[in-house]
């Protein structure tokens, strides 16, 4: 049974979803996203796991939609949580946005990730990525967009709108997300990335940076898979590959 729970650190109420029972395995959603979004790739919560699902600030439960967004900021909320849970070492999967926390995470404090699978993730945001954020205006959501977010986001229309503002105020960051091959090569933990060859934000050569820059790793780039190639279809084949992976089968 999934239980939400909260935790007051640095300054917010971080909501977390928790589900099953045996080694903790942290879960990140993508920027706009939520902690719900995992259902749709496991429906049940994975043998000898207990699934640790956070709304990253600002968004789902959480607070602190109304100050400034960070994905550094994100990882030092993350791994206060962790602290608060007792969690020491802990894998993770991080998609897109969470996937940009777990890099932070993994450079700040190596040693708390044993193993992590990075999805759709950018060391740093290129011409494509910013494009997307330029356009990202409350004026041109549809109203399929709003429906949506207001599944995911339980703090009301001024909570949406101030997402959707710091996906636009993205477009500007220079440091937020701005890793070096030394940082990268400072990361510990046995890392799996997992990028789709058409990915429309971020194109395949971040991957195989990533996957040039980070020891240890492996790349899995999915045939004619976009943005985010982990749900429909490929959500069963990603969910058995990942959970292998983190499981250490495939030293």
């Amino acid at each position: 049974m999934r239980m939400g729970r909260t935790e007051h650190v640095n300054g917010i109420d971080l909501h977390y979803e928790v589900e099953g029972e045996g080694e903790p395995l942290l879960l990140l959603h993508g920027f706009t996203g939520c902690s719900a979004n995992w259902a749709h790739v496991f429906e049940t919560s994975p043998r000898g796991y207990e699934l640790v699902m956070p709304d990253l600030r600002g968004h789902g439960w959480s607070s602190g939609f109304d100050g400034p967004f960070t994905f550094r900021q994100a990882a030092a909320d993350l791994l206060a949580l962790l602290d608060r849970l007792g969690i020491g070492r802990v894998c993770a999967i991080g998609l897109s946005g969470g996937g940009q926390a777990l890099l932070h995470m993994a450079t700040r404090e190596p040693d708390r990730l044993e193993a992590m699978v990075l999805v759709s993730t950018a060391p740093c945001f290129p011409e494509p990525a910013r494009r997307q954020m330029r356009s990202m205006t409350v004026e041109s959501r549809t109203e399929e967009d709003w429906r949506l977010m207001r599944q995911w986001h339980r703090h009301g229309d001024d909570q949406i709108r101030s997402l959707w503002r710091h996906a636009s105020a993205m477009q500007h960051s220079v440091d937020d997300m701005n890793f070096t091959g030394a940082e990268l090569a400072g990361i510990t933990a046995r890392t799996l990335i997992v990028h789709g060859d058409r990915d429309p934000l971020y194109p395949v050569e971040i991957a195989t940076g990533l996957f040039a820059a980070i020891p240890n790793s492996y790349l899995w780039i999915v045939p004619n898979g976009g943005h985010e190639p982990i749900f429909g279809s490929h959500a069963a084949p990603f969910g058995s590959t990942a959970l292998d992976f983190l499981r250490g089968q495939w030293a």
